[in-house]
């Protein structure tokens, strides 16, 4: 019988092993309050908004989503789920959303407290508008000669 491998578990060797899928499965069955259940929905939004997205597993265990680059990390705290979008300051948020790092020149957050909802709409629509972003920065190919 396997074991899952979670996120407190995960030794170098380990994490090494696990995709970072299995790991992010692991953290939020570890939680097991609130902030695993989410995580787990904030997650499942950000794949609903962009189906291309890779998940990776960075910085000794943190969730982070990408496409073109990083769109967002999803930590969690004691209080808070925190989604802290890399190029957040150059997105247009008309929802408001961004409610945590405002005076950041580059990163924008959004702190989701135990009870609130989201604003899925939105929030897929931040993601998509981040895709578009790192898209729009990607430099073109090498052409070979």
């Amino acid at each position: 019988m396997k074991t899952a491998v979670t996120a407190k578990k995960a030794g170098a060797k380990d994490t090494k092993q696990a995709s970072p899928a299995k790991l992010i499965d692991g953290r939020i069955k570890e939680l097991g309050d609130w902030r695993g259940e989410m995580l787990a929905r904030v997650r499942g939004l950000i794949k609903e908004a962009d189906p291309e997205i890779v998940e990776e597993w960075k910085w000794r265990g943190v969730p982070v989503w990408e496409h073109d680059g990083i769109i967002c990390t999803g930590e969690t705290y004691k209080e808070v789920v925190k989604l802290t979008f890399a190029k957040g300051a150059a997105l247009a948020d008309p929802a408001g959303l961004f409610n945590s790092s405002l005076d950041g020149n580059v990163r924008r957050a959004i702190d989701i407290r135990e009870g609130e909802k989201i604003n899925e709409k939105a929030l897929k629509a931040l993601i998509r508008a981040a895709v578009e972003l790192n898209a729009s920065k990607k430099k073109p190919a090498k052409r070979s000669p």
